[in-house]
């Protein structure tokens, strides 16, 4: 999937973008932009793909997104079915790094702050007690004004620059920047791949989509993402069991063969290393 450049729209009157948006589509692609990206889903849930990882996004969830890091929000389909009944409610924050002047982070005092934002050019998962703060702090850095909205927005900063508890989202591995022929070809690849992750995709049928042979597919891939490409495919077919898991019309052995498994016991080993729970675990954890 190509990520497509997103260009963040300013305004004279403000250093920075902060919005609240009541719709699942907003966005609805792969895409990255110059700006750094703060934020909160206070309402709604779904799957997350930052960088070269897919995880399951939920209410409560804060994420900050560096620049130029490719990232797809994609809501659960209920979103779309009824949103009267299911309704999204996510705050967001786009903001360059010297919204305060370029001589800000050069500061002394500001050397944690500057450190943050450079790690988060792998995307940081905010959690524990720092997310608990950051909950309290979004509505009001968009809900404010003048000179309280841009000290609202270094308190949040703040906060995650002295916080232990962030954990990075894209692999170490993962190449932020492509060439032009590299874009299409990463974008042929993931669009093929979530059309077709529930059937069996063969080395070679892939790599014949990406105009490639096996051996300079697997290379290819590898390199760009940090990851083999059956890794890649495990990973969408877990995040496709974690949302029937949770929504929890089916038995987990028929989840296991609609999210594209053959064979149960792969399906439980693999759910397990990619997640850290059983498929039971993982379900029993959610509803609490």
């Amino acid at each position: 999937m190509k990520p497509q450049f997103l260009k963040i729209s300013s305004h004279t009157l403000h250093s920075f973008n902060a919005r609240k948006d009541v719709m699942p589509d907003v966005n609805n692609k792969w895409h990255y932009h110059m700006v750094l990206e703060l934020i909160y889903f206070r309402k709604g849930s779904g799957t997350q793909y930052v960088g070269n990882t897919i995880e399951r996004f939920r209410e409560g969830d804060v994420a900050l997104i560096g620049k130029n890091l490719p990232h797809y929000w994609q809501f659960d389909p209920k979103y779309f079915e009824n949103n009267k009944r299911n309704k999204v409610e996510v705050f967001v924050i786009h903001f360059d790094e010297n919204f305060c002047g370029e001589e800000f982070l050069k500061l002394p005092e500001n050397h944690e702050l500057k450190k943050m934002l450079l790690a988060s050019s792998r995307g940081l998962q905010i959690k524990g007690e720092t997310r608990e703060k950051l909950v309290q702090l979004i509505p009001e850095i968009i809900n404010n004004t003048g000179t309280l909205k841009i000290i609202k927005l270094l308190e949040a900063l703040s906060f995650i620059s002295t916080s232990l508890d962030c954990d990075f989202l894209a692999s170490s591995h993962f190449k932020c920047h492509f060439n032009e022929d590299e874009k299409q070809r990463i974008q042929e690849i993931y669009n093929y791949t979530l059309s077709r992750y529930t059937e069996k995709i063969t080395l070679e049928e892939i790599a014949r989509i990406a105009s490639l042979n096996p051996n300079s597919f697997c290379k290819f891939f590898k390199s760009k993402t940090g990851k083999t490409y059956t890794q890649f495919v495990n990973e969408i077919r877990i995040g496709d069991a974690c949302q029937k898991l949770i929504e929890d019309q089916m038995s987990v052995k028929e989840i296991c063969f609609a999210s594209g498994f053959n064979n149960f016991t792969s399906f439980h080993e693999c759910f397990k290393t990619i997640t850290g729970k059983s498929p039971l675990k993982y379900q029993q954890l959610y509803r609490k």
